[in-house]
């Protein structure tokens, strides 16, 4: 007796068989499902990754070293800012280490905020814009897990950011401006090694602060369907804070703002690394971010998704 192939669900006559399928209760999960086989980070990763938004941010911060070197070298050093602005604009082209450090401290008190309140703030707001959070709910994908994946994407995508910028400037660096040993803008100069591992105590610190940021973009994400409207709110949040720091009336309430510590990574640029603000800065970092990721999570928990 020949075998028919099995007919698609669509087929006329196969809901004749399913009535012979044992009935579960409704409160039953399906015997297949499997929560945790739900929302892989591989597919999430893809998803964001063809974003046009990531592609053109990553074309940015390519492209951003590289327009700072030339017009370092049309326009020469000269000028200065604020928070040891002075110093790291005028040893800029020392070297690949200044280079990167001055692109960092360009880079840090806005640029960057902006890059991870879009990666943070976007990726759940963005969700419920398209109509389609309810839908991967309905999946069902667990709230706590839908959640959980769409963080370690953005947080994975932030870090990089704030990784790759000083890592890209410091060859790019290299290329306009030679290799040779960074000079502190406190004084004295380091060997490569001590050049490096500098670095990574700035880019490491800086990432702990962006987490401030990652956290309150991704707490608005949860309470908006509007993508800007996050992204805008934590940038919005961010600089009113820079602001209010920059207000010495306010002493000594002002050391409990988020971004208060934010340049305390121009400590690890001194002869004799001092790491008491950033320790402070950190621990701070943490406490905000606690704070603003548990409300994400109690909110969402709690929320009706209507779109």
């Amino acid at each position: 007796m020949t075998e028919h192939a099995p007919q698609p669900a669509t087929r006329r006559g196969i809901h004749d068989r399913l009535a012979h399928l044992p009935v579960r209760r409704p409160d039953e999960p399906p015997a297949f499902f499997d929560a945790g086989a739900t929302m892989p980070l591989r597919v999430e990763f893809v998803r964001q990754l063809k974003r046009r938004r990531t592609q053109l941010t990553a074309l940015f911060l390519v492209a951003l070293p590289i327009i700072m070197a030339l017009a370092f070298k049309v326009g020469g050093t000269g000028g200065g800012s604020a928070n040891g602005g002075p110093a790291l604009v005028d040893l800029a082209t020392a070297g690949a280490g200044n280079f990167a450090l001055f692109t960092e401290f360009a880079s840090v008190g806005f640029l960057l905020v902006v890059i991870v309140a879009m990666f943070c703030g976007d990726t759940v707001a963005s969700e419920a814009s398209w109509s389609s959070l309810r839908y991967l709910l309905a999946i069902p994908i667990p709230r706590a897990r839908l959640l959980r994946q769409k963080l370690i994407v953005a947080l994975t995508f932030s870090f990089g950011v704030n990784l790759l910028l000083p890592g890209w400037a410091y060859l790019v660096g290299g290329i306009f401006f030679g290799w040779h040993p960074a000079r502190s803008p406190f004084g004295g100069s380091f060997s490569l090694g001590q050049t490096l591992h500098r670095m990574l105590i700035v880019a490491v610190y800086a990432c702990g602060q962006a987490l401030v940021v990652a956290a309150l973009a991704f707490l608005l994400s949860v309470l908006t369907d509007a993508p800007l409207a996050a992204v805008g709110g934590a940038t919005f949040l961010v600089v009113v804070s820079n602001i209010l720091d920059a207000i010495t009336a306010l002493d000594p309430y002002r050391v409990f703002l988020p971004t208060h510590f934010q340049y305390s990574w121009l400590d690890a640029l001194t002869p004799t690394i001092n790491p008491d603000d950033m320790i402070r800065g950190t621990a701070l970092a943490v406490i905000y971010s606690a704070v603003f990721f548990t409300a994400a999570w109690v909110r969402f928990a709690r929320k009706d998704i209507t779109s």
